[in-house]
């Protein structure tokens, strides 16, 4: 994927969940062994949201395996390790899946799928 493509699909992503009532605190945190797209505060939760912009929800779905998963993992613990005023939070994982919605629209088709690993 291109960076401009990632860069739209995160920003995409974060209006979504700004939307929903989230607020979004940071944004291509590079952390432990991987790099966090969103990472956003609802409430006491906070929530590492990856982002994948993808042809069909089944490579998006894919491109979540075990290894980026210990990744996320990683790079969610030294986070809040950097953030002392968030060790408390609860936390989840969740993924958000942008594909193209078909017919006339050229707005993409936003998935929010939570807690998707721990």
């Amino acid at each position: 994927m291109s960076t401009a493509k990632g860069q739209e699909g995160e920003e995409r992503a974060s209006r979504y969940l700004r939307r929903r009532g989230y607020r979004v605190v940071d944004r291509n945190v590079r952390a432990g062994r991987g790099e966090l797209d969103i990472v956003a505060r609802k409430g006491d939760l906070l929530v590492f949201v990856e982002v994948k912009s993808y042809p069909n929800r089944e490579q998006g779905l894919l491109a979540v395996h075990e290894d980026k998963c210990d990744r996320l993992r990683s790079a969610a613990s030294a986070y809040r390790g950097r953030h002392a005023e968030l060790a408390t939070l609860q936390c989840r994982f969740d993924l958000i899946i942008l594909t193209p919605s078909g017919g006339m629209s050229p707005f993409p088709k936003v998935e929010h799928l939570q807690d998707v690993f721990r």
